[in-house]
């Protein structure tokens, strides 16, 4: 492979500015299909876009002679359905995060990829953005001593459509589509990078509940773990507080100090160390979030080094969700 050729299954939100027009900044490669069940939109993404070609039927793009990478940017529901359809086809796949439905649907996706010798990867960019890179360095190079204890706390309002019955509810709040609720949506992301810079979980206890009857999903979760480091964490989340009551704050705390950041907010890492004045390190987005790792897969598909996230390393926070929340 001199090039990678890159096509979407489904051009929705996500791929406007995160990813899209990613593919054609990174050298030696490029977007040249998208498809989307709905024929007008996906010709108006390809219009808007400068994409090639555009098709309305996913089989149309797996089948495409010249697309070489599929990028899987539906609701989890059809992740491993496109994935195992797409690899079976000889295409490497990139698909959103959560990586599916269950961790069993992962781990199918995982054995096909390891049959048919397609790299699969996983959504989990953070592990590629210059802000995460600096708190796992700041983590290994032992700016905070001994890492002890994570503390993770994510509370947000509900979305508008949500407080009004007669509207519709999002995906994201559907289980039968989205895998669970908020949690799974935003949850992933968070566990994912905390086994990246903490290693795996050996212990595993939470307890999630549907407070407010908004929807299907549950919306209050609680989780502890122990890492096999040792490394204790408590993670509280809630999708349906007062707007004046929001926070996304993570603190990692070590033997000489701690490190306090957001995962969704502003860019800024805040180091502590015993006996010092609290540093602030800004370090903002790309334009395009997941460039970084965009870049990473096709250095990997071009025969480089590995990428961060692949499917052995996209399943482990579905494990966690999946545990936390008991399914």
């Amino acid at each position: 492979m001199e090039q990678v050729n890159w096509g979407i299954i489904g051009c929705g939100n996500v791929t406007e500015k995160k990813s899209g027009p990613a593919f054609n900044k990174v050298a030696n490669s490029r977007l040249v299909a998208v498809m989307r069940r709905d024929a007008e939109k996906a010709a108006d993404y390809a219009k808007r876009h400068g994409v090639p070609r555009w098709y309305s039927d996913a089989d149309a793009l797996i089948n495409d002679n010249e697309v070489n990478a599929i990028y899987i940017a539906t609701p989890p529901k059809y992740h491993a359905a496109y994935a195992i359809k797409a690899m079976r086809a000889g295409k490497a796949v990139y698909v959103e995060k959560p990586m599916a439905m269950n961790e069993a649907e992962c781990r199918e996706m995982i054995a096909v990829s390891h049959e048919t010798k397609q790299p699969l990867f996983v959504a989990y960019y953070r592990r590629a953005l210059p802000y995460f890179v600096e708190i796992k360095r700041l983590i290994d190079d032992g700016a905070i001593g001994e890492v002890k204890m994570a503390l993770l706390k994510f509370f947000s309002p509900a979305k508008h459509e949500e407080l009004h019955p007669e509207m519709t509810k999002g995906w994201r709040v559907d289980p039968s589509i989205s895998g669970g609720g908020h949690f799974h949506d935003m949850a992933s992301h968070q566990l994912d990078y905390l086994t990246y810079i903490l290693g795996p979980a050996k212990k595993v206890h939470g307890i999630s509940k549907n407070t407010a009857g908004l929807y299907a999903a549950d919306d209050t979760i609680l989780a502890m773990m122990e890492f096999e480091s040792g490394v204790l964490f408590s993670g509280s989340w809630c999708f349906t507080v007062p707007n004046n009551l929001a926070v996304d704050q993570t603190e990692i705390i070590g033997t000489k100090g701690k490190l306090i950041f957001s995962f969704f907010g502003e860019p800024v890492i805040i180091l502590e160390k015993v006996d010092f004045i609290p540093e602030e390190i800004v370090i903002p987005y790309p334009e395009h979030v997941q460039q970084p790792f965009i870049e990473c897969m096709v250095k990997q598909l071009l025969g480089g080094t590995n990428a961060p996230s692949n499917g052995e390393t996209g399943v482990e926070s579905t494990v966690l969700m999946d545990k936390i929340t008991k399914k």
